[in-house]
């Protein structure tokens, strides 16, 4: 493939990221970087390569689990059979990234938006469980850590099962605020 075919390709891949307005980095042609900001896991820094044959997608996820590690592969496992586009993956230190390799075709705005979707949705919406399952021990210490020296509990709110012991399971909770 000719100099010219590579930068076609990521003239394609730019032309549909400015598109759909999006901002990235160009690391060199063809290979950008997007910030997607999410709720849960706050940013998802995601690669886009289009590459020879296709275009490939990778976004770090987080680093390998301290704990629970049969419980936290399967939940991720069990997630991957549903998901479009990327599915998780291991490196070889055993963090998790959400990877994809798509058909040069899909190089288009709309199927680039429907693959950036995807892995924002896919990275927020299971960060929260997939630390729950892998880290609990982490949360509790770094919650008790704060608690001690009055810091804000505020971003560990979503882990209140691990870290409020009035949120366990079978303790009563109040079935409205004023109550």
């Amino acid at each position: 493939m000719t100099e010219h075919a590579g930068a076609s390709r990521g003239d394609a891949l730019r032309a549909a990221l400015d598109e759909l307005g999006v901002e990235y980095e160009a690391a060199e042609p063809g290979s950008y970087l997007v910030t997607l900001r999410g709720e849960h896991k706050l940013q998802t820094k995601t690669w886009l390569i289009a590459g020879t044959h296709s275009l490939h997608l990778e976004a770090f996820f987080c680093r390998q689990p301290d704990e629970n590690h049969a419980a936290f592969y399967r939940f991720l496992l069990e997630h991957n059979a549903r998901m479009y586009g990327v599915h998780f993956a291991l490196d070889p230190i055993g963090d998790v990234y959400l990877v994809g390799r798509q058909p040069l075709a899909a190089i288009s705005a709309s199927e680039v938006d429907r693959l950036l979707g995807c892995v924002l949705s896919y990275a927020d919406d299971t960060f929260d469980q997939a630390l729950m399952i892998g880290f609990a021990s982490a949360i509790r210490k770094e919650y008790a850590w704060r608690v001690k020296r009055g810091e804000s509990l505020a971003n560990l709110r979503a882990f209140a099962r691990l870290t409020d012991p009035s949120a366990q399971p079978g303790t009563r909770q109040p079935r409205f605020l004023g109550s």
